[in-house]
């Protein structure tokens, strides 16, 4: 079986969830917070376990709770929960290095986007299969963007036909991020960016409005309104 042969389980997912999240509000570590009383980690993994080319999960949890963020996930994939780190890369590296040998595609996603459809799991996994190194989902900008000064006052318009926000799971041959997280210096906020970094190239595949990221009170409240749909 090679990387870029459709398969089921070829396909491992990496969840970083030890961060606090703090724009959330006080409270458990952002990936913790219940959404319709289930955690919103609990939620993600669910339907990353629902694509049918992930054969594993690997959850970087807070230290203190790697027991219990692995009792509370049942799915009927692989499970890996590791501590995570002082970082999202950090935690990211820690779970990288957990994967299994057998899986030759990693995917990168975010707990907070707890809502991803598997659908969108399988269109990035197929666009690494078919022999892109990283690839991300991305959605159109459709507000008008403005630079602006120091004084705030706008500068200028930026084309928005060029823009795109980029979502999670983002894909990549496991020897790119392994790569990529190996060259690291600064800090970024995806791996998307570091793999561009050593120079590979990003596709994008179209995003998933219904994979938005979980991040204040006003998100989680769009996600309850999802979840009666």
């Amino acid at each position: 079986m090679t990387a870029h042969a459709p398969s089921r389980g070829d396909v491992a997912v990496l969840v970083p969830a030890a961060g606090l999240g703090t724009r959330l509000g006080p409270g458990a570590p952002k990936a913790l917070r219940t959404l319709a009383g289930v955690p919103l980690l609990v939620h993600a993994a669910r339907r990353l376990a629902a694509a049918p080319s992930v054969g594993c999960l690997v959850v970087a949890a807070p230290p203190g709770d790697v027991d219990g963020v692995r009792d509370m996930i049942d799915i009927p994939v692989d499970l890996i929960v590791v501590a995570g780190g002082d970082t999202r890369q950090a935690s990211v590296a820690a779970a990288l290095a957990a994967v299994p040998p057998t899986f030759p595609i990693v995917l990168v996603h975010d707990a907070a986007r707890a809502l991803v459809p598997p659908e969108l799991v399988e269109r990035v996994a197929a666009a690494v299969r078919a022999g892109h190194d990283a690839v991300v989902p991305a959605l159109p900008v459709v507000d008008t963007i403005r630079t602006v000064g120091p004084d705030e006052i706008a500068l200028g318009t930026v084309d928005r036909s060029v823009l795109r926000a980029v979502q999670t799971p983002q894909g990549f041959r496991r020897e790119v991020l392994t790569a990529a997280h190996a060259a690291a210096v600064d800090p970024l906020t995806d791996d998307a960016g570091l793999a561009e970094q050593i120079g590979v190239p990003v596709l994008c595949v179209p995003g998933d409005e219904a994979a938005l990221k979980i991040t204040r009170p006003f998100d989680l409240a769009i996600a309850e309104l999802l979840l009666r749909d």
